[in-house]
């Protein structure tokens, strides 16, 4: 996939927006709302999966809007989170401006989310208490993973898009990466990926999915 791509806003079916790629039959979140499915697939279905007081190490793969990472830190409440997201095609400040989610950050961290867009690649920020964030700005397969996360956002293009995403090579590279008794939640649920995960040695379930979408899967390392 291109950087050069031109990225469309648009808004979606819940009042918030996201990016159309014109070239691709590909969206940086669901039509039927990307609030939503960002909430139910990343954050009760993986960041509340762990108790209130607990320190988390996050991986998204797939930074895009940054929303997933925003609504993290809107709802970590007392959990202490290290967060490292990988993103190989960063928006431009003026992309990010054409999205509205100051309407769903609030102004007590929106210009923490502004400044998530800004990072320099590996440079780490704290953002308001037990919030650390990291950006690197590569691909999957050129970056070296710190290991010990207990949280995979992986929100990737779909494997239509960029199969590369979604190999037993790369599950085997995120498995290793993980600590026991961690969690990997995805929006994807192709026969083809969670047999993938499987291989690679995580336990799989599915869940049922946001608005417009049957499910999504969530899978663990023991």
């Amino acid at each position: 996939m291109s950087k050069f791509l031109k990225r469309t806003p648009f808004i979606t079916e819940d009042g918030s927006a996201s990016l159309r790629l014109d070239e691709l039959p590909e969206h940086y979140h669901s039509m039927h709302g990307a609030y939503r499915e960002s909430m139910h697939i990343y954050i009760k279905s993986g960041l509340h999966f762990f108790p209130d007081f607990a320190v988390i190490k996050i991986l998204e793969m797939g930074f895009g809007t940054g929303l997933n990472a925003a609504l993290t830190l809107c709802n970590k409440g007392n959990r202490l989170i290290n967060y490292h997201t990988i993103e190989a095609y960063p928006l431009t400040l003026e992309e990010v401006g054409l999205l509205n989610y100051k309407t769903y950050i609030g102004d007590k961290y929106y210009s923490e989310f502004l400044r998530m867009h800004s990072v320099q690649t590996g440079e780490k920020i704290c953002i308001d208490k037990g919030y650390e964030f990291t950006k690197t700005i590569n691909t999957m397969e050129h970056t070296e993973l710190e290991g010990g996360y207990q949280l995979i956002y992986y929100d990737a293009f779909g494997p239509e898009i960029q199969p590369e995403l979604w190999t037993a090579k790369v599950f085997d590279k995120l498995y290793a990466a993980m600590a026991s008794n961690s969690i990997l939640v995805t929006y994807c649920a192709k026969g083809s990926v969670k047999r993938n995960m499987k291989a690679a040695g995580f336990e799989v379930e599915s869940l049922e999915g946001p608005p417009g979408k049957r499910e999504i899967t969530r899978c663990f390392k023991k």
